[in-house]
């Protein structure tokens, strides 16, 4: 094969590797920082994610306080998990136990409630519209 003919394959087959990304590479997070005080109303949100999108809410929050959490949604593969920051495993999967939480939290710090589309949904490009409301009580 004349050296030419290889070295226009050889482009094409990085132009192919540097162009070709994860597709969830490309879906946005949105973050927000939401200020809960014990004791205050509870912060809603309205919002909106398609696909591999999710939206991360970071409240703080003191040991022994009590962390409340409800998403309502139009989409049944629509989910809500809380992770406390520096730990693997979640602190609540909604995937397994529904769109409502209510706990006391384990340690100070910060903790993210991540709305998420179930692989299934967001492999169709699906979107949610949801509402979430957090509370944190003494």
């Amino acid at each position: 094969m004349p050296r030419r003919h290889l070295s226009l394959r050889a482009s094409l087959l990085l132009a192919a590797l540097v162009f070709a990304t994860p597709a969830w590479s490309a879906d946005p997070v949105h973050k927000e920082t939401v200020e809960l005080t014990a004791g205050q109303a509870a912060y809603s949100v309205k919002g909106k994610i398609k696909g591999y999108a999710t939206a991360e809410y970071t409240v703080t929050g003191k040991a022994g306080q009590t962390l409340s959490v409800k998403l309502k949604t139009n989409q049944a593969s629509n989910y809500v998990n809380i992770r406390q920051a520096g730990q693997e495993e979640a602190l609540f999967v909604g995937a397994r136990s529904g769109n409502s939480f209510q706990g006391a939290l384990p340690a100070d710090g910060a903790y993210t409630v991540q709305v998420y589309l179930m692989r299934n949904a967001a492999r169709r490009n699906a979107v949610a519209s949801y509402s979430l409301e957090m509370r944190l009580r003494d």
